[in-house]
Parts: C-alpha cells; sequence; structure tokens
C-alpha cells in the first residue's frame, strides 16, 4: 500500500534521483519534475499528498510559486530544500506558509522524517497568518534550521526591549 504521493520538484537531477530513490523506499509513490511550471501544473490538478520543492528552479522562483500553492490547496504541506542556507531563506520558507525548510546537503533520514511527519498530520491543521501576533505563532518547521531560527527570534525580540529597571523580564517570559 502507497503511504502517499510525493512530488519532487529540483532542476539537479542528481537530487531528484536520490529523493525518488529514497522516498520510494519509505512506501511513498513520488513524482519528479525539473521546473517549476509542471509541479504548478499537478497541484492545480490535485496531484500529490506533499510537495518537495528547491528553491532556485529555471523557470521560476519557489518563493512565488509557493503563494499561489498555498491558496490553491492550504492544506497542502510543502517542504522547501536550497543551497542557499541562510536565515532569510529559511525565514522566507515560512513566512510563505512551507511546512518546513530542509538547507542542502541534508539528511535523508530527516528528510523522511519531516515528510512522515507532515503526511501524519490532520489536512485540515491550521496555520498562523503571516501576519498574526509573532508570541502566538506556532514552530513551522521541526528541522535544527528552523529550531535556531525560532531561538534568535525569540533572543532577538527579547533583547530589543527598552530597558526598565522596575520590571523583571525573567518573571515576563
Amino acid at each position: 500500500m502507497v503511504a502517499g504521493n510525493i512530488l519532487v520538484a529540483d532542476d539537479d537531477t542528481a537530487i531528484r534521483t536520490v529523493l525518488s530513490q529514497a522516498l520510494s523506499r519509505a512506501g511513498y509513490e513520488v513524482r519528479t519534475t525539473g521546473n517549476a511550471a509542471t509541479l504548478w501544473r499537478w497541484v492545480q490538478s490535485g496531484e500529490g499528498d506533499l510537495v518537495i520543492t528547491d528553491v532556485v528552479m529555471p523557470d521560476e522562483n519557489a518563493f512565488e510559486l509557493l503563494p499561489k500553492m498555498k491558496k490553491l490547496r492550504p492544506d497542502l504541506p510543502i517542504i522547501v530544500m536550497s543551497a542557499q542556507n541562510t536565515f532569510m531563506t529559511a525565514i522566507k520558507a515560512s513566512e510563505r506558509g512551507a511546512y518546513d525548510y530542509l538547507p542542502k546537503p541534508f539528511d535523508l533520514r530527516e528528510l523522511v522524517s519531516i515528510v512522515g511527519r507532515a503526511m501524519s498530520e490532520p489536512k485540515n491543521r491550521v496555520r498562523a497568518a503571516p501576519n498574526a501576533d509573532l508570541d502566538g505563532m506556532p514552530l513551522v518547521g521541526r528541522s535544527p534550521a528552523m529550531q535556531e531560527i525560532w531561538f534568535c527570534r525569540k533572543f532577538c525580540v527579547w533583547t530589543m526591549r527598552p530597558w526598565n529597571n522596575d520590571v523583571d523580564y525573567a518573571a515576563s517570559e
């Protein structure tokens, strides 16, 4: 029995092959493409239970495609991967509705684990709106990169507060 259908988009043939093999061994049916146009066509036609996409592709940036996919299919988990390993890349992925962000190179076991977690979550899961109150924002990604971003965000908010000696800041956390 197939555990789910996964759409993989990456312009690197080797990445597509490795992901297809690893996810197929884990019991998933996998379709791969090297461009965003084909991925968008598949998503529009209702294909796939989960998307894994690279950020940079020859015809369109995944950050431009991600909001369109989330608008059309808000419950579709999308995992974004990129060789551009910066906090801003991970933050953009999160802001645009990605389920998780993986910096390349990544551990295949971690990817398969994230896919399994995403596939097992209820499909009607509600995420915070991009401009919602940040203190109530759920931790979108569970990867080490996303955990570090979450920590840095909390640290920056705490350290940028105006200092008042009459307030116990540690107690307010």
